[in-house]
This record gives C-alpha cells, sequence and structure tokens, in this order.
C-alpha cells in the first residue's frame, strides 16, 4: 500500500501524486486537515533517514513567528510539526516500510 501525504494546493505535491498514482494504488492523506501524530512522524522521520529540520518548512513564516530555530531538538521540532501541519514538508510518500520526500517528486520512485 502507497501513502501520500498530500496538499493539493502544493504542485509538487499534484507532480508527486501523479507519478505514484501511475504505480498502483494510493491512499492520499491530507495531512493539513488530518495532522500526523508526534509518533507518526518519528516513525516518518527514521524511514526517510533524515534530520527532523529537513521534513520541515523552516522558511516558512510559521516556523519563526513560533519562536522555532534550526537547532532546536528534535521532540520540540516534531511537537511543532504535530501542532502545526503546515510546517511539514511537502509531500512524503511512504510504502512497504520505506519513505521518501517528493521534492523532486521524482525521488519517490526509488521506494515504488
Amino acid at each position: 500500500m502507497i501513502t501520500i501525504w498530500h496538499n493539493p494546493r502544493c504542485s509538487k505535491s499534484r507532480q508527486t501524486l501523479a507519478l505514484v498514482e501511475a504505480k498502483g494504488e494510493v491512499t492520499v492523506r491530507r495531512y493539513l486537515e488530518d495532522a500526523p501524530s508526534v509518533e507518526e512522524l518519528t516513525e516518518a522521520r527514521a524511514l526517510l533517514g533524515l534530520p527532523v529540520i529537513d521534513m520541515m518548512r523552516a522558511k516558512e513564516s510559521l516556523f519563526k513567528d513560533l519562536g522555532l530555530s534550526k537547532s532546536d531538538d528534535d521532540a520540540t521540532l516534531l511537537a511543532a510539526m504535530a501542532e502545526n501541519p503546515k510546517l511539514i514538508e511537502r509531500p512524503i510518500v511512504l510504502t512497504n516500510g520505506k519513505a521518501a520526500l517528493g521534492r523532486p517528486p521524482e525521488t519517490v520512485l526509488d521506494i515504488l
């Protein structure tokens, strides 16, 4: 099963969704409306193999407005994403115990 954390207003997310749909059935999770929990974000981070900060939209004004810093600990950053899903970099594709960030969209093809 393939799941994509998707924002339909984002062109990269739409492009990634199209690539994923061409590979089979996909579950679309509109993460802005159905925010992942800290536990789900932690699991996604482990599958991505990225630092937590690389999962975040650190240039988003909300990041600064919340007083966040790139040097904050993982727990602080994960909690901020769970409470403010707008901070999650998009899209994230999860399948078969693997994950990829669709930036660029073709990156997800490696896990499909």
